[in-house]
């Protein structure tokens, strides 16, 4: 069963802000905490939801792959997060699933890079791209400790040097600290 996760950016949250932009398209409001849950707020300056869901592009050898570093959100230390909303453009959603998979991971190697942190970087894919009216396609969430900032780092410069990324329309990132 999918589980419903919302992200309300505000002037309250359990998440506070350092840095936020676009990375590519619009942004969103500039905003001074981020609470992650499963409930909107009618107070918050916007609010993001979906749900996680099945693995939809990773074969049986990268799931046993992820599945022996399992991705725990809350880890101890890990007080650092990044969410980056993304959609994706229409020419990606035009092409099969099996054409997607092939940009995807055949040549973007999205999930074997991913798998390269998984010690150090959890996350979490968020879909709604089924929602009547979301503005992203996928909220992707992650945790780490501040001395692997660096490594998540390396992770993005990694990911977003891909053919992948060129079926990117909007990205958005906020950086995070958990607040007190």
């Amino acid at each position: 069963m999918a589980d419903a996760i919302v992200f309300n950016g505000g002037a309250r949250g359990n998440w506070k802000v350092l840095r936020q932009g676009a990375i590519k398209g619009a942004g969103l409001g500039n905003v001074a905490f981020v609470d992650r849950g499963t409930k909107g707020d009618a107070g918050a300056s916007w609010t993001l939801s979906g749900v996680t869901s099945n693995l939809r592009y990773t074969n049986a050898s990268e799931k046993k792959v992820l599945d022996a570093t399992p991705s725990v959100l809350a880890r101890p230390g890990a007080t650092r997060a990044a969410l980056i909303p993304i959609t994706k453009s229409a020419a990606w959603w035009a092409m099969a699933q099996d054409e997607r998979r092939a940009v995807l991971e055949d040549k973007s190697r999205h999930i074997a890079i991913g798998s390269d942190y998984l010690s150090a970087v959890s996350r979490q894919l968020v879909h709604c791209r089924d929602q009547v009216g979301a503005p992203f396609d996928f909220l992707t969430w992650f945790e780490f400790k501040p001395e692997d900032e660096a490594r998540f780092d390396e992770l993005l410069v990694k990911l977003r040097a891909t053919p992948e990324w060129g079926f990117i329309d909007r990205e958005v990132e906020l950086r995070l600290e958990k607040a007190a």
